[in-house]
């Protein structure tokens, strides 16, 4: 039978991906994840996404939130909150857990709950435990939802400092000395596992760093000079993480090297280098986001060091089963050796941090960065790959 004649149906003009930009969490990240969502909303192209902001509160709560990047900045030393842009105190997103529906639900107690509307792709701009670290990655593989950066494994990996060596270490990157002391260890036996640290001073000598073994932004992190500071590092280190990673402490250069997904493949960018700041002991969280100390771009290194740094970078995002972008950050020793300190894969990715500074050096600007990641996203599947 002929269907020439028949009715045809309008067509349906396609709609733009959306995504979901998710930010803020439950770690003690969440002020620098809300500036980081403020700067992507800013940069990406509404002509080509449509974009809903996804807020979670630090009692875990899905807010939908203001799409408001200029209230989402640093001010008078001050991190923003979700709470502050939560448009309900009270309503909360929820995302299917069921890859055949994308469809993001927004209810409030009393109302009946309101479809915002399919997700094409979630940009998780969180840093730290409760979302970088995996979890929130499995959540979206359970819902089938494509998603920007790395996936379970490589997150969990990249989040936990000890693990994260243990994967170098057997992929033959070096790394510094390091021990690990566990929440058992401490709870069984507080003066055995301070004589672990001891000992291991001993060995390597002083100043130590004291952190956190699953935190970023340098928060929690102590350098110790001599045995005096110890228990109040600890005491830090611990009121963000249970398990602690003391680090011996390496004398060389700071240098980061950004590791970016194309269709090709894993490509580094221009390294960078980290100056001693003036005013801290360290490159610590006020010197990264409160004073922003800057670094220095291109990193003043020779040809050979480059490269080396860049190969390095690309073999510690392969080595981990990253996707989607890392930053990898680097000591250059006194003897000219690179020693790999940590990656993140979910990098500082304000306008003035690193990792966007480095791709801006080698000519992709912030916009073209955010891009690229969402489309590498989207060429993504969830599930095994």
């Amino acid at each position: 039978m002929s269907t020439e004649n028949l009715p045809q149906s309008p067509e349906q003009p396609s709609r733009k991906p959306r995504v979901a930009v998710v930010f803020g969490g439950r770690s003690s990240e969440h002020g620098i994840s809300v500036v980081t969502a403020g700067a992507v909303l800013k940069a990406i192209d509404r002509t080509k996404y449509e974009v809903l902001p996804i807020g979670i509160t630090r009692d875990g709560r899905w807010a939908l939130t203001a799409d408001a990047p200029e209230r989402m900045a640093i001010t008078d030393r001050r991190t923003p909150s979700v709470e502050e842009l939560a448009e309900s105190g009270e309503g909360g997103v929820v995302l299917p857990v069921d890859p055949a529906n994308r469809e993001v639900v927004y209810s409030e107690p009393g109302s009946v709950p309101k479809a915002l509307g399919e997700v094409d792709v979630v940009f998780p701009v969180l840093h730290g435990p409760y979302g970088e670290d995996g979890t929130l990655q499995g959540l979206l593989e359970l819902s089938g939802v494509p998603y920007v950066g790395a996936g379970v494994l490589a997150s969990a990996v990249g989040q936990d400092k000890e693990y994260m060596k243990r994967v170098f270490t057997s992929f033959g990157l070096k790394v510094g000395p390091y021990v690990v002391i566990r929440p058992r260890e401490w709870q069984q036996d507080e003066s055995a596992a301070r004589k672990k640290i001891v000992d291991f001073a001993g060995e390597h000598g002083w100043p130590l760093f004291v952190k956190p073994a699953r935190a970023g932004s340098s928060i929690g992190i102590t350098k110790v000079d001599d045995l005096s500071g110890l228990d109040e590092a600890i005491a830090e280190a611990q009121r963000h993480d249970p398990k602690i990673l003391v680090e011996a402490a390496l004398r060389g250069r700071e240098i980061e090297c950004g590791v970016l997904e194309f269709e090709d493949g894993p490509r580094a960018s221009v390294p960078a280098e980290i100056p001693p700041p003036d005013a801290h002991a360290y490159y610590d969280f006020d010197a990264k986001y409160i004073d922003s100390t800057p670094g220095v771009v291109p990193a003043p290194l020779t040809a050979e060091e480059t490269a080396e740094v860049q190969r390095l970078a690309v073999d510690a995002f392969d080595a981990a089963s990253c996707e989607g972008l890392v930053r990898a950050d680097f000591f250059l020793t006194e003897e000219g050796e690179f020693v790999i300190n940590e990656i993140n894969t979910m990098p500082g990715f304000t306008p003035i941090s690193m990792y966007p500074q480095m791709w801006q050096a080698g000519g992709i600007e912030y916009p073209e960065l955010v891009d690229r990641l969402i489309q590498a996203a989207l060429r993504r599947s969830t599930g095994l790959r």
